[in-house]
């Protein structure tokens, strides 16, 4: 069973300084067993100024056995499916220990994406590029950092549908009602 209790004080934990780390855990829906973490790109690597979202879910044997954690934010990084966002990373696996929190496992998480480890790799394509063609590899991986991670402010959004030439008020609506989504939004608008 969840210790629920200790669940609650790592949410407040982990967005007591969120000013300070950018590092953030939210519920997803109603229930403290799966939330969203969000962790910012680390300065001076490709992942710079995204903000990555992964999905943590608890077992019944947290804090015994590590979270589960994935990237639901694509990255091209060695060490993360590029198409699951599976995270190859020992604490979340074997080197867990109950000591550890979300808190430590997110920012683990961040210090991974400046200290990539192509000799374990999740993603056996990136490794490879990360290893024989670095440069392409940091152009790729800042594309789709800025592609996946980079959160549009409200108004960009909205300018950037209206300018496609659809109507503002229909934008506004279909954009709050996507969460924001552009993509969605402009899915809707474009089926509308």
């Amino acid at each position: 069973m969840v210790d629920l209790a200790r669940v609650q004080k790592e949410l407040q934990e982990c967005n007591r300084d969120v000013g300070v780390s950018g590092i953030s855990v939210t519920l997803k829906g109603d229930s403290l067993t799966h939330l969203i973490g969000t962790i910012p790109g680390p300065l001076g690597t490709p992942y710079e100024g995204g903000s990555f979202k992964i999905d943590i879910t608890l077992t019944d044997g947290y804090p015994f056995e590590p979270p589960k954690m994935r990237f639901a934010t694509k990255v091209w990084h060695p060490n993360i499916s590029s198409q699951s966002g599976a995270i190859c990373l020992d604490i979340l696996k074997d080197q867990w220990s109950p000591a550890l929190t979300l808190k430590t496992a997110l920012l683990s998480i961040q210090a991974l994406l400046s200290a990539p480890e192509p000799d374990d790799p999740q993603d056996a394509v990136v490794a490879q590029q990360y290893l024989r063609d670095h440069q392409t590899f940091v152009g790729t991986a800042r594309y789709w950092t800025e592609t996946f991670a980079k959160t549009l402010g409200t108004e960009e959004k909205i300018q950037k549908l209206v300018e496609m030439g659809f109507p503002e008020a229909q934008v506004r609506s279909t954009l709050e009602a996507t969460g924001w989504d552009e993509n969605m939004a402009l899915e809707k608008l474009c089926s509308g």
